[in-house]
């Protein structure tokens, strides 16, 4: 099995090289648009925050007319939440839910299957991420950006040698100095992939027993940040910690002293992709925007500002090398071939959140 999924990794990142792409921060609180019918001329996004950069959209509405409504989205749990919430009146017509909640949101009905006839970027799209067993034949996603999470480092008191494996975050001179991001199942997949476990488990004593060993790294760890998590290593306030490869690229853009290492068990990769929910009100709407969203002049200027890899290809062949041969950035093919995907892991993800909560209350 993992020897199958880092066959299938190396594909897409072979081609994430010729032509690729979690998560500089997923997270900001705003509040959900009204459950109202929505006019003719307004989609409703609901995106992660660094996703939608100053002026991303005015050509959009420019072009288009229509008038693009952001929320930010916080986490792909609490996502799956206020849509259930909704439930048929809805609120949202376009998502942006990582790979591994599109099968759980497909499988219990909550996204409208695409037109691909009103999507004709698909055609620029890289092939290696298409087709995905999460999403067959991209019936309710199209992928988006690519992330991978590493250690960074701050360059003027660590060196890269210094991090070959994830347990180097237990070592002891570490104490009150670690990062780690705000999220249940990365925060777990470092301590699973430590102890040789697989990061997708549903085993309850397999959890638990990263649970014990994640509480044996508390002492280490200064906070849990996932909003703008680049910005702690930018002040100076962090500098070591878990990142992912978009928020080393907004590091290195305000000039700080980071880079990022893959320890040797590799990282576990997700696919961020845009959606439209089965209770959308304007799924035309939605559908011009994620076209335009995937575009290429739009990917390329989201990749310059945020650094994750994109999945269209015409845009990776204008990108600057210091973005696609930065290897902090777009993972090498050696890293591929270590990496695992991220999946839904169902109702196991309850116990996932229950251990994380304690792990966080812990001193």
């Amino acid at each position: 099995m993992k020897k199958l999924v880092a066959l299938a990794v190396a594909g897409v990142l072979s081609a994430t090289l010729t032509g690729c792409n979690d998560k500089e921060t997923k997270t900001a609180e705003t509040k959900a648009p009204e459950a109202a019918p929505a006019q003719g001329g307004t989609v409703h996004l609901y995106t992660w925050t660094e996703y939608v950069p100053d002026g991303l959209l005015d050509e959009f509405t420019k072009e288009t007319g229509i008038k693009v409504e952001v929320s930010s989205l916080e986490s792909n749990e609490t996502m799956y939440a206020k849509l259930k919430l909704q439930g048929k009146d809805g609120g949202y017509d376009v998502i942006a839910p990582s790979n591994y909640f599109v099968s759980k949101m497909a499988r219990e009905g909550m996204l409208k299957e695409l037109d691909h006839n009103q999507l004709p970027v698909i055609k620029d799209l890289n092939p290696d991420w298409l087709d995905k067993p999460y999403d067959k034949g991209n019936k309710y996603s199209l992928p988006q950006l690519l992330g991978a999470p590493g250690i960074a480092y701050n360059t003027n008191t660590y060196k890269a040698d210094n991090f070959t494996s994830w347990g180097d975050l237990w070592k002891p001179e570490y104490k009150g100095k670690v990062q780690l991001l705000d999220d249940a199942r990365e925060v777990f997949n470092i301590a699973l992939l430590k102890l040789g476990q697989d990061p997708n488990t549903k085993d309850p004593a397999v959890i638990k027993s990263a649970y014990e060993e994640l509480l044996k790294l508390r002492p280490n760890v200064l906070s849990f940040n996932s909003d703008n998590p680049a910005n702690s290593f930018i002040s100076g306030e962090v500098e070591v910690g878990q990142l992912w490869n978009g928020s080393v690229r907004i590091a290195k853009k305000e000039q700080a002293p980071v880079n990022m290492v893959f320890p040797k068990e590799g990282p576990v990769l997700w696919v961020d992709t845009l959606a439209i929910p089965a209770n959308a009100k304007n799924p035309e709407g939605a559908h011009k925007l994620i076209n335009y969203l995937l575009s290429a002049k739009v990917a390329e200027k989201l990749t310059l500002a945020i650094g994750y890899p994109t999945s269209n290809m015409e845009a990776l062949k204008v990108l600057p090398k210091e973005i696609t041969e930065d290897p902090a950035i777009y993972p090498p093919a050696e890293v591929l071939k270590t990496a695992q995907w991220q999946d839904d892991v169902g109702d196991a993800i309850e116990l996932y959140e229950k251990y994380y909560q304690e792990l966080k209350a812990a001193k």
